[in-house]
């Protein structure tokens, strides 16, 4: 894949972002969209608009898709021409999907003869092409070492996951997991920080500063879990489930919603009485399982 040239297909501010970056590395950009209007800035700085999906898979020997979700996706490859034209070309599927949307797709991919890569961008359009911006990509290891140059265009810290091509879906969904955990957290403590009158601003900014740290400690708790030694390393189990219960009983006698630390107490009273309060942390992963 030494040649530059690349084909973009989908032109959401992600796509529009992809095809920049490549325009910007020298290479020859053939992009196409369902409204071709989104295209007219690319092709005014030299991108090719091409007249259907087929004809942008005909255009080089890589196709990176970046559009909306999976039914879009499978939308523009059911469209005419387009399986038919993938047969020795190479499919980098960045949108975003499950893991099971991911092993469909290669497989898909690998009927029309054409070799498949899965990849989950975890950052804002903005943030693209920047050494440390963050990409993970899964699929088999010789297609993924030969396109390796060309998807470090689009950030440098890609994480190659493996041949499983659902990997990189997967992990996806594990790191929005602790995202959304982490964001339910934060909005039940800025509703604490309301009702007790403070600066939810100056919240914000304490949490900010105390992250590096959390996110060492959640580096540390995944080691532990891998490595199956329970035994007390940093954060005894019995401190959560007291803590868990303090924030609860704060919000009944506040008046605030309940429902993230009523489930965030329960979880913790579960595995104290499963006999797990004695043991790190991360031991809660026992009762999860």
């Amino acid at each position: 894949m030494n040649n530059k040239e690349i084909s973009v297909i989908g032109l959401g501010s992600m796509g529009v972002t992809i095809a920049r970056l490549y325009l910007e590395q020298g290479y020859k950009v053939t992009v196409w969209n369902r409204t071709a209007q989104k295209a007219d800035a690319l092709v005014a700085k030299g991108a090719v608009l091409a007249r259907s999906a087929a004809e942008a898979v005909r255009a080089a020997q890589v196709a990176v898709m970046c559009v909306y979700d999976y039914r879009a996706a499978e939308a523009i490859l059911a469209m005419e021409g387009v399986a038919a034209a993938m047969d020795g070309r190479l499919l980098v599927q960045l949108t975003t999907g499950s893991p099971s949307d991911a092993r469909d797709a290669e497989l898909w991919a690998h009927r029309q003869g054409a070799t498949y890569l899965e990849g989950a961008i975890q950052a804002a359009p903005d943030q693209m092409g920047q050494p440390d911006t963050p990409i993970l990509m899964s699929g088999a290891q010789a297609v993924f070492r030969e396109a390796e140059a060309l998807l470090k265009v689009l950030g440098g810290g890609t994480v190659y996951l493996g041949e499983t091509a659902s990997a990189a879906a997967a992990m996806d969904l594990a790191t929005l997991s602790t995202i959304y955990g982490t964001l339910l957290g934060f909005m039940h403590g800025a509703r604490i920080a309301e009702h007790e009158g403070f600066d939810v601003a100056e919240f914000g900014r304490i949490v900010a500063g105390i992250m590096p740290t959390f996110a060492a400690f959640l580096q540390h708790e995944g080691s532990v879990i891998q490595s199956g030694d329970f035994k007390i390393s940093q954060s005894p189990m019995r401190i959560s489930v007291e803590a868990t219960q303090r924030i609860l009983q704060t919000a009944e006698d506040s008046g605030i919603n309940t429902e993230f630390p009523a489930f965030a107490a329960g979880l913790f009273k579960r595995a104290d009485a499963a006999g797990l309060g004695g043991e790190e942390i991360a031991a809660l992963i026992k009762l999860l399982r």
